[in-house]
């Protein structure tokens, strides 16, 4: 019966990140590759969860607090009006807040604005919905918007643009100037803009400064040089507790609604999962004008009819934590950023474009690698033991002379200390064992599993 499935269901194969994870865990190689957090969920949080259980909230359940908190936060941070009796939709993760949003607004035909590179799953949506994604690419090696290449993919058919800022996989936050640019062209073509922030939301604080991740990774590495096998454990983990955004430097994120003209045609989808550690409890939302709203609700209820009832008990205790952490953000995740590019540069990768946001590195191969992305990082799971995932899974434009779209690969570092060190001392172990020709080299070791990704 298999010649009797859908053809929407023969396009969606497996993803290259759920590939390399199965992979990863037949291997036993630390995880590099997905942008979840890896450290426990704060303790308070679970405890409301299992309280919420004990009490028998756990049928189906609207919570109409968390949409009070968000309207608050919508307000304090970005100045947008939100009502929250009408204005959200609780769903089951941002994954399906962007489905439910796209179903609601997406008729067959119409098209959709992505930028290139983009997170794999906005296309299978919109295909979904009988759509046509249409891509935009960004302009390596900062990933600028384009104005030219943006404005002339509009048509008469063009429905939406989906915007994804801190991006997913660059780490591009996009400028103000940039900003405004998509605004008015939405404007001008009466269009939809569809926001995901998931990757806006904090992680856990670390007690260390850049300075002092970075004397702390030159020891490990010369200590390691000396075939002296440590163990390299910081252990300086506490948990953030607030709503905030990721973003480094001097960089600052703006909500596309919140622009003059934008918040009465755009679409906000973001979730709890990263910023507590809880990414298997599927808590998610969207903000939207009343009758939008109003659409994707009814796409959500037919979907899945609610979120999970306990976890949207705990997802109060969760956003009503404490704001005490806002000031040490910024620098704590700068930590991480910070000693993961240290880690790869000095592996050889060339690091072009440093992250302004998010939780990702898209980092360029070493100009001496003769290999592709995939062939790169099936090499370093099972040489190293360590999970990435190849870069041409993020890109969609097919031009000639691209060729850059083979040459990067994501990293995550939204991880404990002890997997940021694991993998430090996997790859160095390797380099100095057996040569990092071993990655890098013209030789081929494709894994059947990472090749099936092509």
């Amino acid at each position: 019966m298999e010649r009797r499935l859908s053809a929407a269901s023969r396009r969606s194969a497996p993803s290259r990140i759920q590939q390399l994870s199965h992979l990863a865990q037949r291997v036993g190689a630390v995880n590099l590759a997905e942008g979840f957090p890896d450290f426990p969920a704060p303790p308070h949080v679970k405890a409301a969860a299992a309280a919420a259980i004990a009490a028998d909230h756990n049928q189906y359940r609207h919570v109409q607090g968390i949409c009070d908190i968000l309207a608050e936060t919508a307000k304090r941070d970005h100045g947008l009006d939100a009502d929250p009796l009408t204005d959200f939709v609780i769903c089951c993760g941002q994954s399906e807040a962007f489905a439910a949003a796209i179903f609601a607004i997406i008729d067959p035909g119409d098209e959709v604005l992505l930028f290139d590179p983009a997170y794999e799953t906005y296309e299978t949506c919109i295909e979904l919905a009988r759509g046509v994604p249409v891509y935009v690419p960004l302009d390596p090696p900062s990933w600028t918007l384009n104005q030219d290449e943006f404005l002339k993919s509009f048509t008469s058919r063009t429905k939406a643009v989906v915007l994804n800022s801190p991006h997913n996989p660059t780490g591009k936050v996009f400028s103000k100037e940039e900003l405004l640019i998509i605004a008015q062209a939405c404007q001008k073509m009466d269009c939809f803009a569809i926001t995901d922030e998931v990757d806006l939301q904090q992680a856990p604080k670390a007690s260390l400064s850049s300075l002092s991740l970075h004397i702390v990774y030159v020891s490990f590495v010369n200590r390691l040089l000396k075939q002296n096998f440590i163990t390299c454990c910081l252990n300086v983990f506490e948990y953030f507790q607030v709503y905030e955004y990721i973003t480094y430097d001097e960089n600052k994120h703006i909500s596309l609604a919140s622009l003059p003209g934008m918040q009465e045609r755009t679409i906000i989808t973001s979730s709890l999962s990263k910023t507590y550690s809880v990414t298997g409890w599927r808590i998610g939302w969207a903000c939207a004008p009343a009758s939008i709203a109003s659409a994707i609700r009814n796409i959500h209820v037919k979907l899945t009819d609610s979120a999970p009832a306990p976890f949207q008990e705990a997802a109060l205790i969760a956003l009503t934590s404490t704001p005490d952490f806002y000031s040490s953000l910024k620098k704590d995740y700068e930590v991480r950023r910070d000693f993961i590019l240290l880690l790869l540069k000095d592996f050889g990768f060339h690091i072009s474009f440093k992250p302004q946001g998010s939780v990702f590195v898209f980092a360029e191969l070493p100009s001496s690698c003769q290999i592709s992305d995939i062939d790169f990082v099936t090499n370093l799971i099972n040489g190293a033991g360590v999970a990435a995932v190849p870069g041409r899974g993020f890109f969609h434009r097919n031009c000639d002379g691209e060729s850059y779209h083979h040459r990067y690969v994501r990293f995550a570092f939204c991880k404990s200390d002890d997997t940021l060190m694991a993998a430090a001392l996997r790859m160095r172990k390797l380099a100095d064992t057996k040569g990092k020709t071993c990655l890098t080299g013209s030789g081929k070791q494709e894994d059947q599993t990472v090749s099936a990704s092509h």
